[in-house]
């Protein structure tokens, strides 16, 4: 039986998702998460994306703002820098140009497919 590659596939990629969440503006991790679920790339816990979020700051490609709410405990919100546009801008081009190669490769491999 197979294994599902899927979760390291998405570990490869999980920066720049996160990154392109952050593009409509700024967010908190649970919606981060709810985003990214919603795009189809599954559950991603807060084991798995929360070191995301810091290792993405440290880098300086987002900033991080604690904020106290009025019900509930507060939340850290995180926006984009323009290092990070500038970022997901580059690396994402070069992540679709990869795209097109695999899906080449691999629509030429199934059956009936170009020769």
């Amino acid at each position: 039986m197979a294994t599902d590659r899927r979760p390291s596939w998405l570990k490869g990629v999980l920066d720049l998702l996160v990154l392109a969440c952050l593009t409509a503006g700024e967010s908190y991790g649970y919606e981060i998460s709810k985003a990214l679920a919603a795009a189809g790339l599954g559950e991603i816990k807060g084991g798995t994306l929360y070191p995301v979020l810091n290792r993405l700051e440290e880098a300086g490609l987002a900033v991080g703002e604690f904020r106290a709410v009025d019900r509930g405990p507060g939340r850290r919100y995180y926006r984009l820098t323009d290092e990070g546009r500038r970022l997901l801008a580059e690396q994402g081009g070069l992540w679709l140009e990869f795209h097109t190669s695999v899906e080449a490769m691999l629509t030429n491999a199934r059956p009936g497919g170009a020769a």
